[in-house]
């Protein structure tokens, strides 16, 4: 490899790459100088007059990751050197560097790590097929052929690529599609965040950097958005650089380059990443130069501002009005005719799926403190409070949790309009968009954290006098969110339509414009004209003469409401000054006072001290549970594929599968044992403290009530011991048997009466016979089995028997009864009786014995489906004056299964009638 990078980056190339950076440097450090005093004047201006927007309602935490790490965890690395994977602890700081190390206990004994990563300009992957389409666009004509295999064999099906056009690929692999997924949403948040590293709180520095490098760029003819506008000045700057250089090294070295078209691709990356980094050094090491050059400038250039601040705003206006004679009516002319009527298209475009990110940060929000109310109420209260919120208190910055509201607005497209307005690319506008989202949540969050905090200081609260107040504290801050969001939403699209628009309308007037405007500079005061400059305020006009479209444009879209707008005089200036004053206030430790979750100790187990940031996550580690150390982890041989096992084998023994969990938990700490079930309700309480036994005798349905009167709690000798029975759990469970008197099926007579008719008075005759003979039957089952109850109860096992055997003969000839009585009339509407008696009429008792059949046949038409043995409830239970029987004392549940009967004399067949006793 080194042979590669010195044959074609040869002493020549490094000077020819040198001087292009000093080059660009020397342009660029011009331009900031003008512009850095452009910008203090405009700080100063600002700081004397005042002003600014709409006051935010919702609280803002000043270092939110505080204590706080990202994530951390184990993945396999690809290692350039010597072409092998080997796994290594990956640790996320809240910086969002990625570090990694040897393993666990190197970072544990805060040695160096091997490497760190800072994400700025590069884009997080899953797909190797994606990664090698972008690797195909960086040698124009060097392209591998369709179905070709990548140049880097991943050692799992689950990769993970950090890709970036100039500077080293970083490849890594995991085991399992949830780590996949976990490591792929950090990764990208660590890609968002650092592309956001110009902080708005400088006022000078910001604004000077990012207005020089932009008219640099339109110097050079670049008009709109820049994607590698990311990361830090030096970062930038290296980007800068290499717009230019690139290409010219790729035209220079891409034909030389030797070999397949794999490793021509390989070679180029590595010589791309060594030009970077030269490029990288020189861009830091003179941007700094040249930053301290103007801060040893800054007290003489503000004592002259403040002095003369008067003059130099009259004398800007006066030159500023000129131009805008010139300027104006020429902009006005191309915006009415290219701009006005693409600025709805634009907006909506826009809207759509920021405001579903916004409204899902909000449902995600609403979700996690409803989660937190019942966890209170059902987990102890405020003992349990401080653990529930320490997770809450860290929402807005759990990649994993935000996900779902990134990708709403990942759907924003300008399809259409990209190409027209010189716009590189969406990502400008959708990662700007995330980072409000990020702030917007953790400031509700925040807010809601001090009024929560400040309630239970003033009240001592518990159960649902403490949810009532979660709930208090969640509505006056989702309301002020909605304000909130609102206000920085249509912030973000009068931003975003300005860098669309005026870009495109400085590129269309430059050409008519730009030779007219150097007279316009001896119009200016030499004291002034360091911080009035005729560039800055030909760019001024034009921003004013399309700044009225587009408020116009964002005031009609809040007017509609269709995107949950409001218009700005809604929001009232300090509306809420108690709430502000708690702003003041420190962030809650609700660990240290509610008894949150474990911390690890400030110490590692060397004695070696640790950083007091590192002891909680905010995303839970991906590690084992319950198993050794990973393997591979001092071994530099790929693992199989073979090796990757299924989700279902997880459990199966295989050390090498991080288990994904959702709560956090203290690095090192020794698994737990699972925990017995507990149990949920009274009933199963009372199983767990008392013996269940089943008993099979024989009933009916309406007898249930007898059989169980008279049954009281004693004790019972179940396999040789004596058991105290405090329940009594009666259950029905009816067979189905087959009947030898009707050889036609139910649905067959059934269908047979309906052919027939109806005959009313044959009906009402048979219906009498038919209840005379049911209620002399159901008399002489009732003694029976109240007398059997008595027995059963008195453990004479031997007179329950002898009495059932009695009452067979009873039972038998009232049946006889019926069918005879039945016999008398039309054979049609003896079937129909038997049908509409079945559901009163129970089968008769049987003898003791599981095995007893009779010939009753009688089947019911509503149990026919049932199978046979399957035990259903029962929907009624006869109740009689002599069946009463104390709930407190007997619980009954009834099984009722098929009601039909056999008799085994005839049929052999097994069947049966069951009570079972649940003791």
């Amino acid at each position: 490899m080194g042979d590669v990078i010195s044959t074609h980056l040869d002493e020549g190339k490094r000077e020819m790459i040198t001087a292009r950076a000093r080059q660009v440097m020397g342009e660029f450090g011009h331009v900031y100088k003008e512009q850095y005093a452009v910008a203090l004047f405009n700080s100063v201006r600002f700081e004397i007059e005042g002003g600014g927007g709409p006051q935010s309602q919702l609280l803002h935490r000043k270092n939110p990751l505080e204590d706080h790490s990202i994530f951390s965890g184990g993945l396999f690395q690809y290692l350039e050197g010597n072409k092998k994977w080997r796994n290594r602890f990956v640790f996320v700081a809240d910086t969002y560097d990625v570090s990694f190390y040897e393993n666990k206990v190197a970072h544990e004994r805060g040695l160096h790590p091997k490497g760190t990563i800072n994400c700025a300009g590069y884009k997080a992957l899953t797909s190797m097929e994606e990664y090698l389409d972008l690797v195909s666009t960086s040698l124009p004509g060097v392209k591998a052929k369709v179905g070709s295999g990548p140049f880097v064999k991943g050692a799992t099906q689950f990769p993970l690529i950090l890709w970036h056009p100039y500077a080293r690929h970083h490849y890594f692999c995991v085991l399992t599609e949830k780590e996949q997924t976990k490591w792929h949403a950090v990764l990208q948040d660590c890609v968002r965040h650092s592309n956001n590293g110009l902080s708005e709180e400088c006022r000078v520095q910001t604004p000077a950097f990012t207005d020089a490098v932009r008219l640099h760029r339109q110097a050079q003819g670049h008009y709109g958005t820049w994607d590698m506008m990311c990361g830090g000045p030096p970062q930038i700057l290296a980007n800068l650089v290499m717009e230019t250089l690139y290409p010219e090294l790729r035209n220079l070295i891409g034909p030389r380059l030797k070999g397949k078209i794999k490793q021509r691709q390989r070679n180029w990356m590595l010589i791309s990443e060594a030009v970077y980094k030269q490029v990288l050094s020189q861009t830091q090491a003179q941007y700094e130069a040249l930053v301290q050059a103007c801060e040893v400038e800054t007290p003489r250039l503000d004592a002259a501002l403040r002095t003369d601040m008067d003059q130099i705003i009259t004398s800007k206006e006066h030159v500023s009005g000129k131009i805008r004679a010139l300027v104006l009516p020429r902009a006005e002319q191309l915006l009415r005719r290219s701009v006005q009527p693409y600025v709805s298209s634009i907006l909506e475009a826009l809207m759509e799926p920021t405001s579903r990110g916004f409204s899902e940060v909000r449902d995600v929000f609403f979700r996690e403190l409803v989660e937190v109310s019942k966890n209170t109420l059902n987990g102890g209260g405020k003992d349990k409070l401080g653990e529930h919120m320490e997770k809450i208190s860290m929402l807005a910055f759990h990649p994993v949790k935000m996900q779902s509201c990134y990708e709403k607005v990942e759907q924003l497209s300008l399809e259409g309009l990209q190409q027209r307005f010189d716009v590189s690319s969406p990502s400008v506008f959708v990662q700007r968009a995330q980072i409000l989202m990020r702030e917007q949540m953790d400031n509700a969050v925040y807010t809601f954290e001090q009024l929560l905090h400040q309630s239970l200081e003033e009240k001592d609260q518990r159960g649902e006098n403490l949810c009532k107040t979660i709930q208090c504290c969640q509505d006056r801050v989702l309301k002020k969110y909605d304000y909130d969001s609102s206000t920085v939403r249509k912030k973000f699209f009068r931003e975003a339509l300005l860098q669309i628009i005026i870009p495109y309308m400085l590129k269309q007037l430059a050409p008519s414009c730009h030779p007219d405007l150097p007279p316009f500079q001896e119009l200016i005061f030499e004291d002034f004209s360091r911080f009035i400059l005729v560039e800055n305020m030909f760019e001024e006009v034009v921003l004013q003469s399309v700044t009225k479209d587009i408020m116009m444009a964002v005031k009609e879209a809040a007017v509609q409401k269709r995107h949950n707008l409001y218009r700005d005089s809604m929001i009232l200036t300090n509306s809420d000054p108690d709430l502000h004053l708690l702003g003041e206030s420190p962030s809650v430790d609700w660990a240290a006072q509610f008894g949150g979750g474990d911390e690890e100790s400030d110490e590692s187990p060397e004695g070696c001290g640790r950083s007091k940031w590192r002891r909680r996550q905010v995303v839970s580690m991906i590690k084992l549970d319950g198993m050794g150390p990973l393997p591979y982890e001092s071994c530099l041989e790929v693992p199989g594929v073979d090796f990757i096992p299924e989700e279902g084998e997880m459990e199966e023994g295989v050390d090498f599968i991080p288990e994904e969990e959702e709560e956090e938990e203290e690095e090192g700490a020794t698994p737990m044992e699972p925990e017995p079930n507990s149990p949920d309700n009274v009933q199963e309480i009372r199983y767990l403290i008392n013996p269940v036994v089943e008993m099979v005798v024989p009933a009916s349905e309406e007898d249930l009530a007898v059989l169980t009167n008279g049954t009281e709690p004693g004790m019972l000798t179940l396999e040789g011991e004596e058991e105290e029975v405090t329940l009594i759990t009666t259950v029905v469970e009816e067979v189905h048997r087959k009947s030898l008197q009707w050889k036609s099926a139910p649905q067959e007579v059934s269908k047979q009466l309906i052919e027939r008719g109806p005959d009313q008075k044959a009906e009402g005759e048979l219906q009498e016979k038919g209840e005379a003979a049911f209620e002399g039957k159901v008399e002489g089952i009732k003694d029976a089995l109240q007398e059997m109850a008595i027995m059963i109860h008195e453990e004479r096992q031997d007179q329950v028997e002898a009495a059932i055997e009695g009452e067979d003969e009873a039972i038998e000839n009232a049946i006889q009864e019926i069918e005879m009585a039945v016999q008398e009339e039309d054979e049609d509407r003896i079937t129909e009786c038997a049908v509409d008696s079945d559901a009163e009429l129970a089968p008769p008792l049987a003898d003791s014995s599981p095995r007893h059949h009779d010939d009753s046949g009688f089947q019911s038409l509503t149990n026919e489906a049932l199978d046979e043995g399957e035990a259903q409830p029962m929907k009624d239970v006869l109740k009689t004056e002599d069946s009463l029987t104390d709930p407190g004392e007997v619980e009954v549940i009834v099984e009722q299964g098929n009601a039909a009967l056999h008799d085994n004399s005839e049929t052999g067949e097994d069947s049966e009638t069951e009570i079972l006793y649940d003791i």
